[in-house]
């Protein structure tokens, strides 16, 4: 028997789409834009956050998303900005009005700033730099001259510092009166004379002391500067190493010029991660799914060009066991299983080589290690499936010895492909070439290869 709360309880969506966007909230908002109508726009659209309206503006077509951001005009924010995929932002600000992209811009944290401008062309780079007041545009500029994917493009300008002999009382009473606070902190930076970081106290800790308190009795022992013109990939691990919640950024001379927040660096973090996971793929990391069909195509287009090398090289290598396969048809049958087997188990050992190359948990320390580890899994799980695979040649073909040479040759390609998914990304690393990009072709290259020589070649010498 059910109650009345039973049956007015709202359905429960299925826990995968708990931050999806509701498809009655999308519906009603392409309406309001349909029909022109801005005050229910502008009402639909204020309870969402502002990635949950970059993520509607993904989704929708161009059409309707030119119209959304004309209707929105003046509501549209900085924040938005910031959490559009940078495939699209280029594409949005150039539909957004200057007095509109100029407040917009003016409400953004400096790095969320200089992240913005990065990606842009120099004329809309222009644009963006003339709406800011001109400290904010000499910051951007300056930080703009680092190096790209440096500390000195991913911090913020904005800290907070106090002389190393001040109390508690003093901090509080300083960080009241200031007017320009950031946003987000964490810390506040002890500097000494020359500006030059020294320690840094959590606001937890110092809100908690009495103010008669000296705030370098309060200092975390877990303190790191990063210096200005470090790698985004080194600061992020970093971060995740030593579970950093902020750190100073500092020049040259050791002065104190910026902050990196943990946000930031997980946003590093995540970008390495998509990276990494795209071009495994052979798909540029610049791909996006609102690319156009022409330039999608267009940077896919080489890998599959690479891949149809690769594939040619294989069928070369059939072509020398041709006699052998017109007197057993079965070889032709069997042969594509021992090199997926191959390429499969090749893939495995591949994808966590180079994520421990990314984590730096794969060095020169453990890498013998690491490939006697992958050889031994490779002659284990090839003996398991040679076994299989021996059997059911033997049963579908009614010859032993193709089971045999089948299972020898899945257990060789298995311990080949162990060896190269572990081998190829290492050595590229020290080549100083990405090993996400370019170790899935040379590996699957390889146990194609060798998976084909050696089924034919034992075939060659055993059965016929």
């Amino acid at each position: 028997m059910t109650t009345g709360i039973d049956e007015a309880r709202p359905e429960q969506p299925p826990e995968e789409d708990a931050y999806a966007l509701d498809r009655r909230t999308v519906t009603a908002i392409l309406y309001a834009v349909d029909v022109g109508d801005r005050a229910k726009l502008i009402e639909l659209m204020e309870p969402l956050h502002a990635a949950d309206i970059a993520d509607l503006l993904e989704q929708i077509n161009p059409y309707d998303r030119t119209s959304l951001i004309r209707l929105y005009d003046k509501e549209f924010d900085g924040d938005i900005l910031s959490e559009l995929d940078e495939a699209l932002r280029e594409e949005v600000i150039g539909v957004l009005k200057p007095d509109v992209l100029a407040e917009a811009v003016r409400d953004m944290e400096s790095d969320d700033v200089v992240d913005l401008l990065e990606d842009l062309e120099e004329p809309q780079q222009e644009t963006i730099l003339d709406a800011l007041e001109d400290s904010e545009r000499i910051a951007a500029e300056q930080a703009l001259s680092y190096p790209e994917n440096s500390a000195g493009r991913l911090m913020q300008r904005e800290v907070v510092m106090a002389p190393e002999h001040w109390t508690v009382g003093q901090a509080i009473d300083f960080m009241r009166a200031k007017d320009d606070l950031p946003e987000q902190f964490y810390h506040v930076v002890l500097v000494d004379p020359r500006l030059r970081p020294i320690a840094h106290v959590m606001l937890g800790k110092l809100m908690a002391a009495r103010r008669e308190v000296p705030l370098i009795d309060l200092t975390e022992p877990n303190f790191h500067t990063i210096p200005v013109d470090q790698d985004e990939e080194d600061v992020a691990y970093a971060f995740n190493q030593y579970h950093l919640i902020s750190a100073p950024v500092v020049d040259a001379d050791g002065r104190l010029v910026g902050v990196i927040t943990m946000d930031d660096a997980m946003v590093v973090l995540e970008e390495e991660y998509e990276e990494d996971m795209l071009r495994l793929a052979g798909v540029s990391d610049e791909s996006s799914l609102s690319d156009s069909v022409a330039a999608t195509s267009k940077r896919r287009l080489p890998w599959l060009g690479v891949n149809l090398v690769t594939a040619i090289c294989g069928s070369l290598v059939i072509s020398q066991f041709e006699a052998a396969i017109d007197q057993l048809v079965a070889l032709a049958i069997l042969m594509p299983i021992v090199a997926s087997m191959g390429g499969n188990a090749g893939t495995q050992s591949l994808t966590v080589a180079v994520r421990a190359l990314a984590t730096r948990d794969l060095t020169g320390s453990n890498v013998g290690r690491v490939i006697r580890r992958e050889l031994l899994v490779g002659l284990l799980n090839g003996l398991c499936f040679a076994i299989v695979l021996g059997v059911v040649g033997m049963m579908w073909f009614a010859s032993p010895l193709l089971g045999v040479v089948i299972g020898s040759a899945l257990v060789v390609n298995m311990i080949i492909a162990g060896f190269a998914g572990t081998v190829v990304p290492v050595v590229l690393d020290r080549l100083g070439v990405d090993p996400a990009l370019a170790s899935g072709t040379f590996v699957t290259t390889t146990t194609d290869v060798m998976g084909f020589f050696v089924f034919l070649g034992l075939a060659s010498v055993v059965l016929l």
